[in-house]
C-alpha cells in the first residue's frame, strides 16, 4: 500500500472517493513503423479486464502525483488531495497498471474538485501522462492507433482469461528498442482481431492473437515461452504476451474454465489470476 501527499490540517472531515482502476490486455499489437518523433506507430486492440487497483482520494491541500499535478495546473485550481493506492496490478507488466491509476486520479479529482469536465477534455490531459491513459477513461475494448492514443471503440466480448505474471519487470523502452524494420506490419492483424471480437466466440479471438513485441521479449526472457506453454498445456485456447510484457494471458472457454486453467498453472514464482473482460468503464467510483 502506497501513500501520496499529506493530510490536510483543515478542520472538518475531508471529502472522500474510493475508485477501482482496472487493467488491460493487448489482444493484438502491431508495430507499423518508426515515427519522425522517435516513437513507434502501432495498431493495437486493448481490452479492459477486472483485475483492479483500489484508490482512495481525499480532499486536501497538498498532493504529490503527476496526474493530480497536471490536472490541477490544467484546471487552474489550488486545491489538492491525499491519494492512497492499494496496488494489486503488477508493475512493469504490460497491463497498464500505472496508466489506469493515473486515469483514476483524473476521474476522481474531476468529481472531488467539482470540475465537471467531459471525458474528451480529461483525455487531453490524459495523453500527457501516457499514450494508453486515455483508453482507461473509457474501458471496454478499443482499437488504438498512432502511438496508441487514437481510439476507436469496439464491441467488447464476454471473454474469460487467465493472466500469468513471472514477477519479473521488463522495460518498455528496452522491448521497443529491440524492434527492427523486418518486424513492421500493416495493421491487418489488429483489424482481424476487431472482427473476431464482434463474433463473440472465444476460439475466433484466440485464433487472431498476435503481438510484435513478444518476438523481442521472448528472445530476452525465457519466462514468456514457459508461461505460454503452461497455459496451452492447461487447456487455454490460445496464449500471448500483453503489451511490452511480461504478463502472458490465455483465452478460456468460460470463467469456470479460466479458474481450472489458473489452478493448473499456479506456481510459487508466478502470479496467476482468472479474470473477465469488462464491457463497461475501466474506472469505477464505488458507492
Amino acid at each position: 500500500m502506497l501513500w501520496f501527499g499529506v493530510l490536510s490540517k483543515r478542520s472538518g472531515k475531508p471529502r472522500r472517493l474510493v475508485l477501482n482502476a482496472a487493467c488491460k490486455i493487448n489482444l493484438a499489437l502491431e508495430v507499423l513503423g518508426r515515427r519522425d518523433d522517435g516513437y513507434h506507430e502501432i495498431a493495437t486492440v486493448m481490452q479492459a479486464v477486472d483485475l483492479s487497483d483500489r484508490l482512495v482520494l481525499e480532499d486536501a491541500e497538498v498532493l504529490a502525483l503527476k496526474a493530480a499535478l497536471i490536472l490541477r495546473e490544467s484546471a487552474g485550481v489550488s486545491r489538492g488531495a491525499r491519494i492512497m493506492l492499494d496496488k494489486r496490478i503488477p508493475v512493469a507488466a504490460g497491463l497498464g497498471g500505472g496508466s489506469t491509476d493515473a486515469a483514476a486520479v483524473l476521474v476522481g479529482l474531476n468529481r472531488l474538485w467539482g470540475l465537471g469536465w467531459s471525458t474528451a477534455r480529461l483525455a487531453e490531459v490524459a495523453v500527457k501522462l501516457g499514450m494508453d491513459v486515455p483508453f482507461f477513461l473509457h474501458g471496454g475494448a478499443a482499437m488504438g492507433t498512432g502511438r496508441g492514443e487514437r481510439l476507436e471503440p469496439l464491441a467488447s466480448s464476454a471473454l474469460a482469461l487467465v493472466l500469468v505474471n513471472p514477477r519479473v519487470a521488463a522495460s518498455t523502452a528496452e522491448i521497443y528498442g529491440g524492434v527492427v524494420a523486418s518486424m513492421y506490419s500493416d495493421g491487418a492483424q489488429a483489424r482481424g482481431m476487431a472482427a473476431a471480437l464482434r463474433s463473440r466466440q472465444p476460439a475466433r479471438v484466440a485464433a487472431r492473437l498476435g503481438n510484435t513485441l513478444e518476438r523481442v521479449a521472448s528472445a530476452r526472457y525465457r519466462e514468456v515461452e514457459q508461461m505460454e506453454a503452461a497455459l496451452l498445456a492447461a487447456g487455454a485456447l490460445g496464449a500471448q504476451m500483453s503489451g511490452s510484457g511480461l504478463t502472458v494471458f490465455g483465452i478460456a472457454r468460460s470463467f469456470d474454465h479460466a479458474r481450472q486453467i489458473r489452478a493448473r498453472v499456479t506456481r510459487a514464482r508466478w502470479g496467476c489470476w482468472a479474470v473477465r473482460a469488462l464491457r463497461g468503464p475501466a474506472i469505477r467510483i464505488r458507492k
